[in-house]
């Protein structure tokens, strides 16, 4: 009979072999090419504990080897990459006139993906719609190949704290939705984790997680389409979402800009959608939900009421960039979603509010950097998939 000391012991020894694995795994994955002894530099590990976790990960098909390099310590060694051949991510968004899904690589590559349009209806046949979608994009051959870790849905609205529940997505009349649970009887053999988050704080953590290189140490996504969201995540070494006690955290369409405004779908007045945000736009404009909004647009760019709606949607749109820059000054900004799309007409204000007056307090002398994304089409369902690998690096720790 094992000593309840040595089964101790074991279990000790475990988790250190998982914490080194997860630790290893994710300077490969912020660091691609580093070497063993680069690793066990930063890692503060010694050669002989990383040599035996790289064989572990590259037998597992977690890490590849690449060209003979110089390394930190003085001695060639093989630059380590993360495998994009053998492992799949799958991600997908669930939009209010959209379904959007990936399979993405470990490195964040999109392998296959796929676009749907659709005319909102009830959680159920969502569900089904995306399930069947999920079904053909698994059976890929360049998927099906390829062992899955599992799935995240990004939807649009925020998810409660304790259990992935959607809590209201006000521009699809769901609420207090339990959405894995309706999806999961329709897909029994997909493998894996099973995530759900907020689309704009899902697109945010894939924006810092995926990048390599020079990476910032915080990010804030604004997903500007339907509806407006928004998503902070800091710490590039092991990104952290900001959710708020109940999971409100980065609601900025339902900020309040005009108090005593238009009513919005949320049931407040004078939120930041009911000036700046696709289904606003379109009911001033008298555009139909079936139309693609910037195609609509196209054709009406000299129309004085589309310049003028464009223009104070651009503001508001500018108002909300500096409120973020000033509540939660990241080090930098992404703008992506359906409306920049529309261009200069929205855009053009916005942003030179926002440079303009970005440093007005003082102290801030130095610029936060802007970044908007020409195509963000499928930004937020990598970010779901990329969740997947984080959580599937940090089993490591957690599972046998």
């Amino acid at each position: 009979m094992t000593s309840p000391s040595k089964k101790h012991h074991a279990g000790d020894l475990l988790f250190l072999k998982r914490l080194n694995r997860s630790a290893i795994l994710n300077l490969v994955r912020r660091s691609p090419g580093m070497t063993r002894a680069d690793i066990a530099t930063q890692a503060h590990l010694t050669k002989a504990t990383v040599g035996g976790s790289i064989q572990k990960l590259l037998e597992a098909g977690w890490i590849v080897e690449g060209e003979l390099q110089k390394s930190s310590g003085g001695r060639p060694g093989r630059a380590l990459y993360l495998d994009d051949q053998y492992h799949t991510l799958l991600g997908a968004e669930v939009g209010v006139h959209e379904l959007r899904l990936v399979a993405c690589s470990l490195t964040g590559r999109i392998i296959q993906q796929r676009q749907l349009r659709l005319t909102p209806t009830t959680p159920e046949v969502t569900a089904a719609l995306l399930a069947e979608q999920l079904h053909e994009l698994a059976s890929h051959p360049d998927i099906a190949c390829r062992q899955c870790l599992g799935l995240g849905v990004a939807v649009p609205g925020p998810i409660a704290p304790s259990r992935p529940l959607l809590r209201l997505a006000p521009n699809l009349g769901w609420q207090d939705v339990p959405f894995l649970e309706l999806l999961r009887p329709h897909l029994p053999a997909l493998s894996g984790l099973w995530l759900m988050d907020n689309e704009a704080k899902a697109a945010a953590f894939g924006e810092l997680y995926f990048r390599t290189g020079n990476v910032p140490s915080s990010l804030a996504y604004i997903s500007a389409g339907t509806g407006i969201g928004s998503g902070f995540v800091e710490n590039a070494h092991a990104p952290l979402v900001t959710r708020g006690i109940q999971g409100l955290a980065g609601e900025i369409g339902h900020t309040i800009l005009q108090p005593d405004g238009m009513y919005c779908h949320c049931g407040n007045r004078g939120c930041a959608e009911t000036l700046v945000s696709g289904w606003a736009i379109r009911a001033t404009l008298g555009i139909g939900e079936e139309e693609n909004l910037a195609e609509a647009l196209r054709t009406r760019q000299q129309d004085p009421k589309v310049k003028t709606t464009l223009r104070q949607a651009g503001g508001a749109l500018g108002t909300l960039l500096l409120n973020l820059h000033h509540t939660l000054n990241p080090s930098e900004i992404v703008l992506g979603g359906s409306l920049v799309q529309l261009g200069a007409p929205l855009l053009a204000p916005a942003l030179d509010y926002f440079e303009t007056n970005q440093n007005r307090l003082r102290g801030t002398m130095d610029q936060v950097r802007l970044r908007v994304l020409d195509d963000s089409t499928f930004v937020t369902a990598r970010g779901a998939a990329a969740q997947v690998l984080a959580e599937a690096v940090q089993g490591f720790i957690d599972t046998p």
